[in-house]
């Protein structure tokens, strides 16, 4: 979802690696606002809201129309399942897709594919393996279109502050969508069938499609027009072997284990918030409040960090608060009660912020012919991560108890970001000298 930069906008907002250069005094730093400055980013940002609102969507009725087929509580929890598992197929055999198409073409089409699939689930007599098969198929697909967006973003923000702020924007716009998009869809199946509620998701998706076509700039594929010929395995070789130049870069690989890291261990509460609210006897009251501490502590130190901090400063703090990000989970290890385990999700949601510096650095270290599928790794490995991450709670919860495999995340998770920050600190400097190593 995203590109269209015209004249002055091409030229304010430059597409190369090398930051702007003037001759005029610096002026105040940018904020959030000059973000929607940009008549591209404008039509990215409201193209997200759209195919968000349409994932959200269909992620609610999928899950009720498959209990309501079968009656099987674990089918229904496999189709949210299926919503991570495929992103590490999509996001290594596609990741070329992001640099050897125009940009604007990838997202466009990732749309309509979507569309498509979710047209399809609507159809009559479509049975419940048709529709698991087309979760998977979102599934795929979704990595390559993040990834591309994410690519696209720096084209048209340029690779400074602008494109941080704007990727904080979208996670944003992502992680408010987690505290009002659940109940708002269930409010709507209230009024509609699943089947119904999915032709929505239809509409978000073409709607989205159709924004980003008018909306954003045509660009050239990144690799140049001939990466584009060949077929299927063209691609899914071309693929690995562009994951295979990506993680050759130290910094960059130290880059996206920080990245991927702190969220498996992150998600843990969220994982286990049913047990736990029960343990302390909240009801569902108790665990909607527990669910919703940490995005509201992420949005709050985002929102901070982006409109208070200036950019030197987000680097300067980014490794520290990756560091102590996970820390207030210890605190569960004192049995506290629902007010003060709001409050430590609220305060380690907040430390989240550290990802705005991780931002600044993973697109100066990228070179720019990988940019597409770097972050179409980098999305796709967040999302699986995060997937182990809840699993892994669950089988550490059955055998330590919740609260232990809480305490225990904050303290493994603790070390091993301190670890990976040490590496990323051993990496420093090395972003232009990596980019001389990209044709070897």
């Amino acid at each position: 979802m995203q590109e269209a930069a015209r004249g002055q906008e091409a030229a304010a907002h430059p597409t190369t690696n090398e930051p702007p250069t003037t001759n005029e005094p610096p002026t105040r730093r940018p904020g959030y606002a000059q973000t929607f400055a940009v008549p591209e980013f404008r039509a990215v940002f409201a193209a997200h809201a759209l195919s968000l609102l349409g994932v959200i969507v269909s992620e609610i009725a999928l899950s009720v129309l498959v209990y309501d087929l079968t009656g099987s509580p674990l089918l229904s929890a496999l189709t949210f399942a299926l919503g991570f598992l495929p992103y590490v197929v999509g996001g290594t055999l596609l990741a070329g897709v992001a640099d050897r198409f125009p940009a604007r073409r990838v997202l466009v089409v990732c749309d309509l594919v979507c569309a498509a699939c979710v047209a399809l689930m609507v159809a009559p007599g479509a049975g419940i393996g048709l529709l698991l098969i087309l979760r998977c198929a979102l599934a795929v697909v979704s990595p390559v279109f993040q990834g591309t967006r994410m690519a696209t973003l720096a084209d048209i923000l340029g690779d400074g502050d602008l494109f941080v702020l704007g990727r904080s924007l979208l996670r944003i716009v992502s992680q408010s969508a987690l505290l009002v998009g659940y109940g708002l869809g269930g409010l709507l199946l209230t009024v509609v069938t699943p089947r119904h509620a999915l032709l929505i998701t239809v509409g978000t998706f073409v709607a989205s499609a159709v924004l980003l076509r008018a909306g954003t700039a045509h660009r050239p594929a990144r690799t140049g027009a001939q990466a584009g010929q060949g077929g299927q395995g063209a691609l899914v070789g071309d693929s690995l072997r562009g994951a295979r130049r990506v993680l050759a870069h130290p910094r960059v690989r130290a880059l996206l284990l920080l990245f991927w890291i702190p969220p498996m261990f992150a998600v843990v509460p969220e994982a286990l918030a049913a047990p736990y609210a029960d343990a302390l006897g909240a009801g569902s009251t108790g665990l909607g409040l527990l669910m919703c501490a940490l995005p509201v502590g992420t949005i709050a130190g985002e929102l901070y960090a982006g409109s208070r901090l200036r950019p030197a400063t987000r680097e300067r703090i980014a490794l520290p608060l990756v560091c102590a990000t996970l820390l207030p989970y210890v605190g569960y290890a004192l049995r506290p009660g629902l007010t003060a385990s709001l409050l430590l999700l609220l305060v380690s949601g907040a430390g989240s912020a550290y990802t705005l510096g991780l931002d600044q650095w993973f697109v100066r270290a990228v070179p720019e012919e990988l940019r597409g599928r770097a972050m179409t790794l980098l999305t796709a490995g967040l999302m699986t991560i995060q997937g182990v991450g809840m699993a892994l709670a669950g089988v550490a919860a059955q055998f330590a108890g919740v609260r232990t495999a809480v305490a225990g995340a904050g303290v493994l998770g603790t070390v091993c970001c301190a670890l990976l920050a040490l590496g990323a600190r051993r990496t420093e400097g090395r972003d232009r000298a990596d980019h001389d190593m990209t044709d070897r």
